[in-house]
């Protein structure tokens, strides 16, 4: 009995470790940055330039450009269409079971196709 409730809390701990930890990790390692660069200014020693213009790169986010929309449609509709040809390889594709292949394989072909429309309308172009 015992075995039957932790399988689904390991699988519940894995996912929670898995979108936890890394961004944990990051302000961990963040944060001693920032207690070394105090250590420094309080001892009077220089920043190098290098520094400072790598800790403040690492704020500025890229904006989306039409050509990485583009890329990103392109290869949610190649999945889309991956999806739909491995079910009816598999022998998925008869009577109802195609209705159940088309909704499945139809989420990563819309969010594809709303980034190509995207691309086209975003302005950045980089």
């Amino acid at each position: 009995m015992d075995g039957d409730v932790l399988i689904p809390l390991a699988g519940i701990f894995m996912i929670i470790a898995v979108s936890v930890g890394p961004a944990w990790l990051k302000s961990r390692d963040r944060r001693e940055m920032q207690n070394t660069l105090r250590a420094a200014v309080e001892r009077g020693q220089p920043l190098p330039t290098e520094l400072i213009d790598a800790l403040t790169k690492e704020q500025v986010r890229k904006l989306p450009s039409a050509s990485r929309d583009l890329r990103i449609g392109v290869i949610l509709l190649a999945l889309s269409t991956g999806i739909a040809a491995a079910f009816l390889a598999l022998g998925y594709g008869v009577d109802n079971d195609a209705k159940f292949v088309a909704g499945f394989a139809a989420i990563p072909g819309s969010i594809g196709l709303a980034f190509i429309v995207l691309s086209f309308f975003n302005k950045n172009k980089d």
